[in-house]
């Protein structure tokens, strides 16, 4: 969940989601997990109350969003969905987004090196020029926004750059990250722009 993450680092709160659907993406049928149902029961009221339980009567228990187990284990960055600036964290394969954080994954990008790039002023100018602006200059970090962010292909970023990528990222050095990704997208400069800066 989005309070999980701290200074770009995920702490373990040891939430759980009980996944509500099967394999083909539909809403179990609840009398097939007797242990499920006593335990659902027991809080049916307050389940029941949510909006896609109104929406779904049939599987009022439905979680909001499909959950996806083999999701859990594939390296993924975590960008929650308000933000001042990108707060990009990596997590390498232990959990399960929240559907208040959006993901990115990758089979062509060490994604260490991704995760240097999105968090760069460079990204968050693609972010700043399409998304919403919220009160108090915050943004909205949606799909629709983070599809709109153009990025170099990884084989055309040298291996130095890559590594010092790497490094910046891991050790939430935006200043530096923001003077490679320039290097990165052979830019001189960026156009000035008014963000609230919450990296951390």
């Amino acid at each position: 969940m989005r309070a999980d993450i701290e200074n770009g680092k995920l702490k373990n709160n040891h939430h759980f989601v009980i996944n509500t659907f099967d394999e083909a993406g539909r809403a179990i049928t609840l009398a097939d997990y007797p242990h499920l149902r006593k335990h659902l029961d027991a809080h049916g009221l307050e389940v029941k109350r949510r909006h896609v339980a109104q929406k779904n009567p049939d599987s009022w228990f439905r979680t909001i969003d499909r959950v996806y187990p083999e999701l859990v284990k594939v390296p993924k960055l975590l960008i929650p969905d308000i933000a001042g600036s990108n707060e990009v964290a990596l997590d390498k394969g232990h959990y399960h987004p929240h559907h208040n954080l959006y993901y990115v994954t990758s089979d062509a990008w060490d994604m260490a090196v991704l995760g240097g790039l999105l968090s760069s002023k460079v990204a968050l100018f693609f972010i700043w020029s399409y998304a919403t602006k919220m009160r108090g200059s915050y943004l909205r970090f949606q799909a629709q926004y983070l599809r709109r962010i153009r990025i170099p292909k990884p084989d055309d970023i040298a291996p130095q750059l890559a590594s010092d990528l790497r490094e910046a990222f891991t050790a939430r050095d935006f200043k530096r990250l923001d003077v490679l990704a320039l290097r990165a997208y052979k830019l001189k400069s960026l156009p000035q722009f008014d963000f609230v800066d919450t990296r951390r």
